[in-house]
């Protein structure tokens, strides 16, 4: 028996409660038809000041209300999810922006198998979200893309339905507005089946609750922190990636242009770049050895990966020692040519530059040697239980799973005499 709890947040929305209630109620009897047995509407006042409370109690027993002091909108939905009783727990506002009649055919996409469905505001159905909103709304669709890896049309969509099983997955999530985004990010990155719907949606009459600039950061915020507690490597090595190719750019610039002239050698722009390319491995080391003591923390399979769900690094840092190694020999060489060449010399061009490229190259090269044995750590540290588990009690499926590759070394399965 399947039973569909639909909580309304609910915060002085006296004007609109009653209609929103009438609207979720009258979906019942269509609910069957896509599996759904049973209907629970739950109405959590948070510290309202108006009549609210006292509209929905009329509504009794049909409709629970629950009434607490003001812990915000996502406090409200939290309380309402843990008064549930239902598999399928769904949500929308109290103002009548969203269509509770939608609520059916999420459902049946629930049933079918996502773990959460998305009533997508931005997905063609018709829509009357201010313009500055719906840029707005489309800035952190996109952000929420970039950093997932997966595309998203509407990341703050607030009328959903979630699998039960699902919620431990997507906790913790904040007491803000900032929730829904907070939401699909984690959603995203538990590898989650997420699916959006189409819905219309209607600007809502009198004055929003939300502010565009205040809950805009807050909600960019949430995103990308969010994104760095399971896959830092998409943040720090997108960035470092990006200064990498920034700093080819400026040098092969650079260098074009002074071969088309008779300037003076551009050593602060080589200089420049140079220095973007420290910065961009600084980054993307940073983001391969993040990414495998967040892995540990989770102990279970989340998305990570620069690329996509592998790709995370772990081919690249297996290199990292001889990247290092010739990037330190190539200091050291540098170095000694140009004093050979007598271009430390007081009377040179610029005396300091080839012993500052020596220098940041061997200080590179320590870092990507360092970086390699961190990673190796690391994953030495994700097998250590299973491998243990293993050893004792001579399991072979859990010596199957460890016969992969850690490092640049493999694990294999041992060979029974």
């Amino acid at each position: 028996m399947t039973t569909l709890s639909v909580v309304i947040p609910a915060y002085n929305e006296e004007d609109g409660i009653a209609a929103i209630v009438e609207r979720i109620l009258a979906i019942e009897p269509q609910l069957p038809a896509v599996g759904v047995d049973t209907l629970e509407c739950i109405v959590v006042d948070d510290g309202s000041h108006d009549r609210t409370a006292e509209i929905v109690a009329a509504f009794a027993p049909r409709v629970r209300l629950i009434r607490q002091e003001n812990k915000g909108y996502g406090g409200a939905l939290k309380t309402g999810f843990h008064a549930a009783e239902g598999e399928l727990l769904g949500f929308l506002d109290a103002d009548s922006t969203y269509p509770p009649e939608y609520f059916p055919e999420m459902c049946k996409i629930a049933l079918d198998g996502a773990d959460l469905v998305i009533g997508s505001r931005m997905s063609g159905a018709s829509s009357e979200m201010p313009l500055v909103r719906r840029i707005g709304n489309t800035i952190f669709a996109n952000l929420l893309s970039l950093v997932a890896g997966v595309r998203i049309s509407d990341s703050a969509s607030g009328q959903r339905i979630i699998r039960r099983e699902a919620l431990p997955m997507l906790y913790p999530l904040p007491d803000t507005l900032d929730f829904t985004p907070a939401m699909s990010t984690r959603a995203l990155h538990e590898n989650l089946k997420m699916v959006e719907t189409p819905i219309p949606y209607k600007e809502r009459s009198g004055r929003s609750k939300l502010s565009v600039v205040h809950d805009g950061l807050r909600f960019f915020k949430s995103i990308v922190w969010t994104a760095l507690t399971y896959n830092p490597v998409r943040v720090f090595g997108g960035l470092g990636a990006t200064l990498l190719l920034l700093a080819v750019l400026v040098a092969g610039i650079t260098g074009i242009t002074h071969l088309s002239t008779t300037n003076p050698r551009p050593f602060p722009q080589f200089f420049g770049a140079l220095v973007l390319a420290v910065a961009g491995v600084t980054l993307y080391t940073t983001g391969t050895s993040f990414s495998y003591i967040v892995a540990l923390f989770h102990k279970r399979p989340i998305r990570q990966g620069l690329l996509g769900r592998r790709g995370n690094g772990r081919k690249i840092e297996k290199h990292y020692w001889w990247f290092g190694l010739v990037a330190i020999l190539s200091g050291f060489a540098c170095y000694v040519a140009a004093v050979a060449a007598d271009l430390t010399a007081a009377t040179t061009t610029a005396p300091w530059f080839a012993p500052v490229v020596s220098a940041l190259l061997v200080l590179t090269g320590i870092q990507l040697i360092s970086a390699w044995g961190l990673a190796r750590l690391l994953a030495e540290l994700s097998i250590r239980e299973a491998a243990a588990n293993a050893d004792l009690y001579r399991n072979d499926v859990l010596a199957d799973e460890l016969g992969r590759e850690v490092g640049s070394e493999t694990l294999a399965r041992p060979q029974s005499a």
